[in-house]
């Protein structure tokens, strides 16, 4: 497979086909993500000559996999014509195939109709991956994510109207000590109104190539220590209104590893946390913590 600088993929994409077609973000100013600060390449959509080639290379060597994904940041962000001929071609050549993913940022998702977002449903997209990091407003301004909590909203609902699967990540600590509470409850207030699929919440880790980082490592962000965030992730799923959810909180970067459906396992959740906050149950070593 013919891929250009590193491949980021969500972590249940990890059996799927990974098909390169676009390289980087788009967007690529949020102050906390790294993925793409040092490619030193700018954004740019592959060629369909390219595309189509790693299309022919997994039909080659990939025909046991039933699953694609199109990487990377923001594959949605292509025109709804080259989207449909992508989609046209993994049908023909991979036959096998029965869903396709992709990251989807609130602009790319928003610029495609409802009814074009149920044709690529009608040809494999079964799920949008969609950062929405949180869903306070004074947050999403620091970090320039270029978006507010009702713009979020508004992509969010677009994909669950389409009848897409929808995940969205939240970044716990991303409002530092001291927005901390406030970031838990606009976050699950937006995920209420938004009823997503899937929710996964991660815990921000500073990378020192970010402007995040940097502030960081300057001692003008602090960051929430392992017992307050697990407070946020309390405080989070507390306020969370979602009926037949999948809720992760169990990726590599978080403290206590948990995952259950709400509402039907919300108690049980907020337990391990009251656990884990009482000294009752261990948490990760820092050392074994990674994105």
């Amino acid at each position: 497979m013919n891929y250009d600088g590193d491949i980021i993929r969500p972590p249940s994409e990890a059996s799927s086909i990974i098909i390169q077609v676009t390289i980087g973000c788009s967007h690529n100013k949020c102050t906390f993500c790294g993925a793409y600060k040092d490619s030193g390449k700018k954004f740019r959509i592959r060629t369909d000559a390219e595309i189509l080639e790693n299309i022919v290379f997994a039909a080659q060597h990939c025909s046991m996999q039933k699953r694609v994904f199109l990487a990377d940041g923001d594959a949605l962000i292509l025109s709804q014509k080259r989207l449909l001929h992508i989609f046209a071609q993994i049908n023909k050549h991979l036959p096998q195939v029965s869903r396709i993913a992709m990251y989807g940022n609130a602009k790319a998702i928003r610029s495609k109709t409802i009814t074009e977002l149920r044709d690529l449903k009608g040809l494999g997209l079964h799920r949008i991956y969609m950062g929405l990091e949180s869903g306070d407003n004074t947050v999403l301004k620091k970090i320039c994510k270029n978006e507010t909590a009702d713009s979020m909203i508004e992509a969010g609902k677009r994909v669950r109207q389409a009848g897409i699967f929808l995940s969205v990540t939240v970044l716990l600590g991303l409002a530092g000590v001291a927005g901390s509470l406030r970031h838990a409850q606009e976050s699950a207030r937006v995920l209420s109104e938004m009823q997503p699929n899937q929710i996964a919440a991660l815990c921000l880790m500073p990378l020192s190539n970010t402007p995040l980082g940097q502030q960081y490592a300057n001692g003008n962000f602090q960051l929430p220590d392992a017992k307050a965030m697990l407070v946020e992730l309390h405080e989070f799923i507390t306020n969370i209104s979602c009926e037949k959810v999948q809720f992760m909180a169990n990726h590599a970067s978080n403290y206590l590893p948990i995952s259950g459906r709400l509402a039907r396992d919300k108690n049980k959740l907020l337990t391990e946390i009251e656990l884990a906050l009482q000294g009752k149950q261990s948490l990760v070593p820092e050392q074994f913590r990674a994105l």
